[in-house]
């Protein structure tokens, strides 16, 4: 009798520490994730005393953000290889090893090269954090509870991130810039209380490091040739020699290996391509803004920590997103949101464009609300399209990719505003980002024609 009294009890204590267990997992690695976002969004505080300290354009400083960028979207399939390969624990002790080594030495750099060279290292290590922090929570969790653990963590990261323009401003008017890019480091203090999480197993995939090491140095071409303008004709020659050189070297790779970095059947599933290409153009939005937004209110006469508290509101706009993207994905279709998220990134690139054509604060700094709402609806709708279109056992590998072309469109925002926004003006090179949201929704319609959405429960 007693025995069969207290079963129930039992039950319920330990579904409430259950559901404990995976509330406290998720605000974790949401803090842990945020942290990791602050290397960019802190740092966009920092662009203008960075210029001065090291005698470079503002347009060329820009590299920090870029450069960084685009390892946080390279790394974030490699982790995801790496943790197949070992489980996530390892390869985040290394990321955050990274993370923490290229901080310091950007902060502390004498030079703006070796700066750079930091920076590389912070964005690969940081891209540790989304790849293996989806890892943990995929691993640990199924069904409802895994949906609602993700959306949390998004919302966590969210909150933390949006801080970083205000964290980064009142830094830099307080202590120094140099402070400000070393912030992102204050995520390791979350790592002790995660590290019972992270031994989940791997599967024994290999690592194509040939495959990552091609696909890094073609997608950072791209990046050398759009940063030019403002940064001479060598920079245009290398990154043209990395591109005229890597993109054959990259598709010669695929077909000489088809399971590798990049495999075949991911490359050529068009649902995959198309959805991650359109979606790549929603981070160009949003980096694009964070390098101009800060430039033009500080020319202006604004304090560092003015510029970010005025970005405080699309920050609490991008914590209250998760709440309501999952029904509406649910609703029209994951294809029907990126082009919804597509337009909206389109309407905030505009609007943006026009705000630094007049210099008004008043007209620059709502749109980035609009970026917040389409990065918001973007990201998961990518997600949600890319499993939706590849069979279970190359699922992650697809989502790695996708990610990968994702943040990689973000390092092409914030190399397009530094090297073209010197020549042409921010205005314009802003306006012109327009043409890729805009091309994005013609290359998605086609896989979202005669697709019918899931049907209401």
């Amino acid at each position: 009798m007693s025995a069969a009294s207290t079963t129930p009890r039992s039950v319920a204590g330990s579904a409430a520490e259950s559901a404990a267990d995976v509330r406290r997992v998720a605000v974790l690695l949401g803090l842990l994730f945020g942290f990791a976002g602050m290397g960019s969004a802190a740092a966009a505080m920092a662009l203008a005393p960075l210029a001065d300290a090291y005698g470079v354009s503002e347009g060329a400083a820009a590299w920090t953000i870029s450069l960084y960028a685009l390892m946080l979207g390279v790394g974030t399939a490699v982790y995801g290889r790496v943790a197949d390969l070992q489980g996530p624990r390892f390869p985040m002790l290394v990321g955050l090893s990274l993370m923490t080594f290229g901080a310091l030495v950007a902060a502390l750099a004498p030079t703006f090269e070796v700066h750079l060279a930091g920076r590389l290292f912070q964005g690969a290590g940081a891209a540790a954090v989304p790849t293996l922090g989806a890892a943990v929570v995929t691993a640990r969790y199924a069904g409802q509870v895994k949906s609602s653990a993700l959306l949390r963590v998004a919302g966590t990261a969210a909150a933390v991130t949006s801080l970083g323009p205000l964290a980064g401003g009142l830094v830099v008017d307080t202590l120094s810039w140099r402070v400000a890019i070393a912030l992102p480091i204050l995520g390791v203090l979350v790592v002790p209380f995660l590290w019972h999480v992270l031994s989940v197993g791997g599967t024994g995939a290999r690592l194509d490091l040939v495959g990552a090491l091609l696909t890094a140095s073609a997608a950072g071409g791209v990046v050398l040739l759009l940063q030019s303008p403002s940064t001479g004709l060598a920079v245009a020659l290398v990154g043209l020699l990395l591109v005229l050189l890597g993109a054959p070297a990259v598709a010669a790779w695929v077909r000489h290996k088809p399971h590798g970095f990049l495999p075949m059947d991911v490359v050529r599933n068009g649902v995959v391509v198309r959805s991650a290409l359109a979606a790549s153009a929603i981070p160009a939005a949003w980096f694009a803004m964070l390098v101009a937004i800060p430039a033009v209110l500080l020319s202006l006469g604004w304090a560092p920590w003015q510029v970010g508290l005025s970005l405080v509101p699309s920050g609490v706009v991008g914590l209250l997103m998760p709440r309501v993207v999952g029904s509406f994905i649910s609703r029209v279709g994951a294809g029907r949101a990126l082009v919804v998220s597509a337009l909206v990134a389109t309407a905030a690139l505009l609007v943006c464009a026009l705000g630094a054509g007049l210099s008004s604060p008043w007209i620059m700094v709502p749109s980035v609300v609009f970026a917040t709402v389409a990065f918001g609806l973007g990201q998961p709708s990518l997600a949600t399209a890319v499993g939706d279109a590849v069979p279970e056992q190359v699922r992650g590998v697809a989502l790695g990719i996708a990610t990968l072309v994702f943040m990689v469109g973000g390092s092409l925002g914030a190399a397009v505003v530094g090297g073209v926004g010197p020549v042409l003006g921010l205005g314009t090179s802003i306006a012109l980002l327009t043409l890729l949201p805009l091309a994005g929704t013609l290359l998605v319609l086609p896989t979202v024609r005669g697709a019918s959405p899931a049907p209401a429960d």
